[in-house]
C-alpha cells in the first residue's frame, strides 16, 4: 500500500489543473474549489498519509499558479487539513458529508476573505462564495470518483509478495 500513493499525487494535480482551467467569466465564479475538495477526501479517507504538509504544498502551489499573497491558500489548506485530521472520526460517521464539506469549504472562503480584507484585497459577491456552493453541488461526484480510486488502490496487492 506504500506505493499506492503516486496515484492521489496524480488526483491532486488533476485538481489544481482544474482550478486553472480558463473558463467563460459567468462560469468562473461558479468553479469549486476542486484542490480543496480532494484535499479533504483524502486526509478524511488516509489520515495518516495526507494532511497539513500536502495541505500546505497544495496551498503554495494554489498561491504560485493564481498569482496572490503567497501563503493565502496554504494557510487556508492547513487550517482545514487540521480540521479534518483533528475531527476525522467524527466526520466519517457524520451522516451529512454534504453539509460537512460545505462548511469547511465555507470555513476556507471565510479565512481567504479575511486574509484579502487584512491586506486591503477583499471582494464580496459570486466571485467569493460562488465557488463554495458549488463545491457543495459537485461534492457528490467528487466523492463517488474518489471513493472508486480508493476501492481500487485498497484491493491492489503488493508486487512484492
Amino acid at each position: 500500500m506504500k506505493n499506492a500513493r503516486w496515484p492521489v499525487w496524480c488526483i491532486l494535480l488533476l485538481a489544481l489543473a482544474a482550478e486553472l482551467l480558463p473558463l467563460p467569466a459567468v462560469a468562473q465564479a461558479l468553479r469549486p474549489a476542486f484542490t480543496t475538495m480532494v484535499l479533504i477526501y483524502w486526509t478524511l479517507m488516509w489520515p495518516g498519509r495526507f494532511g497539513i504538509f500536502t495541505a500546505f504544498l497544495f496551498g503554495l502551489l494554489i498561491d504560485i499558479a493564481h498569482g496572490s499573497l503567497l501563503g493565502q491558500h496554504a494557510l487556508t489548506l492547513s487550517v482545514i487539513s487540521y480540521l479534518v485530521l483533528r475531527l476525522h472520526l467524527q466526520l466519517r460517521g457524520f451522516p451529512l458529508w454534504q453539509l460537512t464539506v460545505f462548511a469547511l469549504v465555507f470555513l476556507e472562503g471565510f479565512l481567504l476573505l479575511w486574509i484579502d480584507g487584512a491586506t486591503g484585497r477583499a471582494t464580496l459577491g459570486p466571485q467569493r462564495w460562488g465557488p463554495v456552493f458549488a463545491a457543495a453541488l459537485f461534492w457528490p461526484i467528487v466523492m463517488a470518483i474518489m471513493d472508486r480510486v480508493r476501492e481500487r488502490l485498497e484491493r491492489r496487492k503488493s508486487s512484492f509478495s
